[in-house]
């Protein structure tokens, strides 16, 4: 079982930057390949960033590419999601999801471990 949590979130200006940190424990982290996905209100979740288990690959969704980089720590059981050029559509609850092997640009149904949410506010 996989515990996440996830930290970093907060108020900043458009044009600003943040960055989310995924810390996971309880269980071999580097087999799993983890997911940004992000919820804003009376929206549905959507896929925002993944990285494989060894880090090798990554993908974005069309609206982050070129401002967001996701990126793992295996040494410190932690995936981040720096955010740079931040716009006010990037208002969301932001959650990192867990599963073994790689999965890439998925159903949010495919994940068993989620953590509990960070909220980002970009205001204008």
């Amino acid at each position: 079982q996989v515990q996440l949590v996830e930290s970093g979130g907060g108020l900043v200006q458009a044009g600003g930057s943040l960055r989310l940190s995924c810390a996971a424990s309880g269980g071999a982290f580097n087999t799993y390949s983890i997911t940004w996905f992000r919820q804003a209100p009376g929206k549905e979740r959507e896929f925002v960033a993944t990285i494989s288990w060894s880090g090798s690959s990554t993908y974005y969704t069309n609206s982050v590419k070129g401002r967001f980089t996701i990126s793992r720590d295996n040494a410190k059981n932690t995936v981040y999601l720096q955010m740079n050029s931040l716009k006010p559509e990037d208002t969301a609850l932001y959650y990192c999801a867990a599963v073994k092997g790689d999965a890439y640009i998925v159903p949010p149904s495919v994940f068993p471990y989620w953590g509990q949410g960070t909220q980002v506010t970009v205001s204008s």
